[in-house]
């Protein structure tokens, strides 16, 4: 840790406490995720499943990046280096009272879900979404703390500690360890309604007060699926039947689309659940879908094309030149490049409201002075020449100019438009 300086404590979990840290060397920040538990060798850390799973998934845009894993074989005290993010998305929503644009709700769920689908497709669940594994800068998402994470393909049933209780799928509180990469999705699910609501959907006591939660508002589950559950725990399934109060009630803003996703991600049955793929594909996503797909299409052609991205190049260069050039000439010449003999100050002109005005095209003026229908040569008049005085010249007090003086109208201005 003799190359980053501590700034501060940004939290503390069960097993890390995590800093705000600066590189000496750089000046960049990150958070330090120190361990709380000590390690005995090199290999114990390397076998760390988050170290393990950090490098598999990186880079990702919305997995946090691990940067450096510092390790001190004395004191057996480890450290990862991360990016550093905002906040979590619980900070966020924490004392919020004004709801969140809908727009960037979707943003925030499409991004979750794309971590998850790199996630699974690369054989390894989470095992603890909630809102303060979820962190953002600005409209970036990324999902970080895979301390608890498992690879899908390891043996069940699963013992060790997982998730937080609120976020707990049916099968991780009726069975012994008996479930799958789906129990993501229902946590996700559960984090969409509280981003939406800033209300758990769940806030369960105890486990069987989380089943009755569950049950209360999406109603007990047909005995075929409760049997599932049976078989791998010896406990009493003799729930009360209920109905379900539904999703509805509680979030009457929430459209129609987004209704359907919730249903969809917590699904009692995990088989009829939908996986984060699927997702990814729902109705509710369709307009970020086809903004992605304009954009790639954007990209291809720039890949495809190189006379049009070689144009595209010299333009940006020749606009960065030119705004160069115009900044070096006003520097060396603040009056203009012919100067003038002395300083001149304009009166201030105050404008009511000025608005953009449309760029038109320069008409053609013709002159206001009839020539004379003879062949004898105009006389030119002489240039005079103005040394900053309202005086006249002699030259100006014995010129009598030929053309009369019409005064126009002046033109109203009405609002700042015309």
């Amino acid at each position: 840790m003799n190359k980053y300086k501590t700034i501060g404590k940004i939290g503390e979990g069960t097993f890390s406490d995590v800093l705000k840290v600066q590189s000496l060397k750089g000046g960049q920040y990150y958070a330090c995720k120190q361990m709380k538990q000590h390690f005995e060798s090199i290999d114990h850390v390397n076998n760390l499943r988050e170290i393990q799973a950090l490098r598999r998934l990186n880079p990702h845009p919305n997995i946090l990046i691990l940067h450096e894993v510092i390790f001190d074989k004395k004191s057996g005290a480890l450290a990862l280096i991360c990016e550093l993010m905002d906040k979590n998305i619980y900070e966020l929503i924490k004392g919020r009272k004004k709801p969140l644009p809908e727009k960037r709700i979707m943003n925030y769920m499409y991004q979750l879900f794309k971590s998850l689908d790199h996630m699974h497709r690369n054989g390894i669940f989470h095992r603890d979404v909630k809102p303060e594994n979820i962190l953002i800068k600005q409209d970036l998402l990324k999902l970080g703390d895979f301390g608890s994470c498992r690879s899908i393909h390891s043996k069940q049933p699963y013992t060790e500690y997982i998730s937080t209780r609120w976020y707990r799928a049916p099968e991780c509180l009726l069975t012994d360890g008996y479930y799958s990469y789906k129990m993501d999705i229902w946590s996700a699910g559960c984090v969409f309604y509280e981003i939406a609501s800033f209300h758990p959907l769940f806030p369960g006591s105890n486990e069987l007060d989380q089943i009755s939660k569950i049950h209360e508002i999406i109603g007990t589950p047909p005995m075929k699926v409760l049997n599932k559950f049976k078989q791998s725990r010896v406990m009493s399934f003799d729930f009360p039947i209920r109905k379900g109060k539904g999703i509805s009630p509680f979030m009457p803003s929430l459209s129609n689309k987004s209704l359907s996703l919730i249903y969809a991600m917590i699904q009692y049955d995990p088989d009829e659940r939908i996986c984060a793929h699927e997702a990814l594909q729902h109705p509710y996503f369709r307009e970020l879908r086809w903004a992605e797909k304009q954009a790639m299409r954007r990209k291809m052609r720039l890949v495809e094309n190189p006379l049009e991205r070689e144009s595209l190049n010299l333009r940006r260069i020749a606009k960065e030149d030119q705004r160069q050039n115009f900044f070096r000439q006003t520097q060396e010449y603040p009056l203009g490049l012919h100067g003038l003999p002395y300083a001149v100050e304009l009166p201030k002109v105050t404008v009511p409201a000025v608005t953009n005005l449309t760029s038109y095209s320069n008409p053609t003026f013709q002159s206001i002075f009839a020539l004379p229908a003879t062949n004898r040569q105009v006389q030119l008049l002489q240039p005079i020449t103005y040394f900053g005085t309202h005086h006249k010249s002699e030259k100006q007090k014995e010129f009598k100019s030929p053309v009369k003086q019409y005064h126009l109208p002046a033109l109203e201005r009405r609002g700042g438009g015309y």
